[in-house]
Formats: structure tokens, C-alpha cells, sequence
């Protein structure tokens, strides 16, 4: 029965089950940075990114206004305020005047301060300090408060990374560089690649098989074990530090994948219409570019998406070549990391950091995702 038309075999809602889940699973944690890139420190700490769109409880320790704001009726001196702020608004379910007795008081009772006085916060967050002597200190009163707040939504986050701090701090400028670092990298072995590719798939030469044979090998060859003699000979020549030397060293570690992958692509292509052209007169050269290069578009593609996803999430690669104690040419992958060491209980701008950082190759990915298959299956069928 499960072969009838109209019917789904087990089989078939296991794999669609499966798919489902896979998406799940790696557009939850996306979704969730994004939601947390646009909520408060306090919003953070209080809830999960699943309980943004909803109140939350949290305890926040507050301060009521100083001594320069009292003011005298009759025989009192009074401090008076509110406890939120900025247009912000929240409902106090407990309160405290101790870090460790931060929930002793409920709405509208009244709290004896060390230093005599009184003091009294209502529901709202207005709070009100009496004393029969001046205020004296430096510093208002902390208060500490359980309350329950409306949802918050900010893109000061985003200004903090994006237009603000300098140095290890500024992500607007390790965006500008990591695009100097990317689109070059990505650029040059596409070209050099294109070449190599047409050539072993088109042209016959002495030792074409040997050289399809050692690319091969390289994509098995881990980039670690090049890096160091690799920077010495970048120092020695002069390029080492720099985005020259960065762009090449991309440049090194992608063309194997590259050449493999546009040479599968090309050599699979009528062979017809190449020596049609030859038979016209073309050269080697007009059939590459008039001919190859455009209907190799996909494989392209799939190679730009590849690299370009690589060295934009790179960070080895950067450290090795590209040291900046300046800041200028940092790239964002080492400037998140530069975020957890100076601002590591500061999730809210680490989350929008990631988010800036994921955004490119998230755009890239889906404006190029159907060339991404097409690409990848070149030269799998015949």
C-alpha cells in the first residue's frame, strides 16, 4: 500500500521529518542572537531570547536621586523620585535597602535607613526618603528591586558597535577590514583558478595527470602546517603583516578546492562546442572567456560562496597574518574575540557583534544558494 500514488512511504516522512529538524536546528540559534542583539543588559540577564516578546521579572539594584535633590517641608527633609527612568516602566513587586535582605518589603511600606530616616517605595517606582537632618553623602541611596517589566527593544546596541569605542572596541572599522580582507581573497583565486581549471580539463600537455593528481593531494593537506614556514617567507619578502600577505595566503589555501572543482565542472561540458570553436579559428584563450567561463557560472558561484564564507569567518589565518596592535586591520572574527576578554559580562553587545558578523555570509549564502547545489554536483554525473 505504501507504493500507491498519493501515499507517503514511512521512509519518505522520516527524511522530511529529519530536514525539518536540521533547519530547526540551526535557525533557532541564529534567531535568538538576533532577538538579543536588540534587547537591554537587564533584559538579558532576567530571561531567555524565547521570553522577549513577554514580561519579565527581574532584580535590579537602583539609586535613588542624592543629597543635592532633598529638600525641606517643615521640619523634614525629603528626597523624592522615581526609580524608572528614560521613558522605562516596570511594576515593584518587592523591594530592599540590603543586598541581602533585597525582597523584605512589599509596595508601599516603609524601610528604616542606617543613618536614620525613612524611606518607602510604591508599586510604580516611586520612591520617597524623609529625615529630620540634611541628607549627607556623596551618593543616593541603592535601592534594591524585584520587578516586572514590559518588553524592551533597543538599537543603541548596535550604535555602541557599529559607530562607537576605538581600537579593540570599534567593530564598524573591523567590518571595513574584514571586507579588505575578503573580497580580494575571494576575487584572486577565482581568476587564478579559472585558468588552471580550463587548462587541465582542455589542454593537453606533459603531465597533466600528475598535476590533477597533486591537487588532489593538497585538499587533504591541513593549512596548519604551512602557516609558520609560510609567514617566514612572507617576512623575509617583505608582505608579512599586511593584507597583501593575508590576500595571498587565502589565495594558497583556496586554489586547491578551487582548481578541483572548476576543473570537474569544465571537463564535463560538450565536448562539441569546443571543437567547434576550434574548427572556426578560435583560440584557447577566446573559447575560455567567450565560451567556458559563462556557462562555468555555477561552479563560480559555489567556489565564491565556499571562499567567501571562509575567509570571512576565518580567524587563524587573520592572527597569523594580519597582526595589527593598532586596531586598524583587525578583522571582526578577532575583534569578538577581542570583546570577550574587555567586555565579557556585556552579552548584549557580544550578541550584536555575532549578528553584524553573521549577516554578510547569511546575505550571501541565500542570494547564491542555487548555484551552491549545482556547483557542487559538477562532474558527479556524466
Amino acid at each position: 500500500m505504501e507504493g500507491i500514488a498519493g501515499r507517503k512511504s514511512g521512509l519518505t516522512w522520516a527524511v522530511q521529518l529529519s530536514v525539518v529538524a536540521l533547519v530547526l536546528l540551526w535557525v533557532l540559534p541564529t534567531l535568538g542572537l538576533f532577538i538579543s542583539s536588540f534587547r537591554t543588559a537587564d533584559q538579558i540577564s532576567a530571561s531567555g531570547w524565547w521570553k522577549a516578546p513577554f514580561p519579565t521579572e527581574q532584580n535590579m539594584v537602583l539609586r535613588a536621586a542624592g543629597p543635592e535633590a532633598q529638600r525641606q517641608e517643615g521640619d523634614k527633609y525629603v528626597i523624592e523620585g522615581d526609580l524608572f527612568t528614560d521613558g522605562k516602566t516596570g511594576k515593584v513587586s518587592a523591594w530592599g535597602i540590603s543586598s541581602k535582605a533585597y525582597d523584605i518589603y512589599k509596595p508601599g511600606e516603609v524601610a528604616e535607613l542606617r543613618k536614620g530616616g525613612t524611606i518607602t517605595v510604591d508599586a510604580a517606582g516611586h520612591y520617597r526618603l524623609e529625615r529630620d537632618t540634611p541628607f549627607e553623602g556623596r551618593r543616593g541611596q541603592r535601592i534594591f528591586v524585584t520587578a516586572t517589566t514590559p518588553p524592551e527593544f533597543t538599537l543603541d546596541n548596535y550604535r555602541t558597535v557599529l559607530f562607537s569605542g576605538r581600537g579593540s572596541d570599534n567593530m564598524g572599522r573591523a567590518f571595513l577590514s574584514t571586507l579588505t580582507v575578503t573580497i580580494p581573497a575571494t576575487i584572486i583565486p577565482i581568476l587564478i583558478a579559472a585558468f588552471a581549471a580550463y587548462a587541465l580539463a582542455w589542454m593537453e600537455f606533459p603531465g597533466r595527470a600528475l598535476l590533477i593528481a597533486v591537487i588532489v593531494g593538497l585538499l587533504v593537506v591541513p593549512l596548519q602546517l604551512a602557516l609558520i614556514p609560510l609567514l617566514k617567507f612572507h617576512n623575509q619578502i617583505g608582505i608579512g603583516k599586511g593584507y597583501l600577505g593575508v590576500w595571498l595566503a587565502h589565495t594558497g589555501f583556496g586554489l586547491p578546492l578551487a582548481i578541483y572543482l572548476l576543473r570537474n565542472y569544465m571537463v564535463g561540458l560538450p565536448r562539441d562546442i569546443i571543437e567547434n570553436a576550434r574548427v572556426d579559428g578560435a583560440t584557447d584563450f577566446q573559447i575560455f572567456t567567450r565560451i567556458v567561463l559563462p556557462l562555468s557560472f555555477p561552479a563560480l558561484a559555489s567556489f565564491a560562496i565556499f571562499q567567501f564564507l571562509w575567509t570571512w569567518n576565518d580567524l587563524l589565518v587573520a592572527k597569523v597574518f594580519l597582526i595589527d596592535a593598532t586596531g586598524d586591520t583587525t578583522v571582526m572574527t578577532n575583534q569578538i574575540v577581542e570583546l570577550l576578554g574587555t567586555r565579557g559580562g556585556n552579552w548584549e553587545i557580544l550578541a550584536t557583534a555575532a549578528f553584524v558578523s553573521i549577516s554578510v555570509p547569511l546575505a550571501v549564502f541565500f542570494l547564491m544558494q542555487k548555484y551552491l547545489v549545482r556547483g557542487l554536483l559538477a562532474g558527479s554525473v556524466k
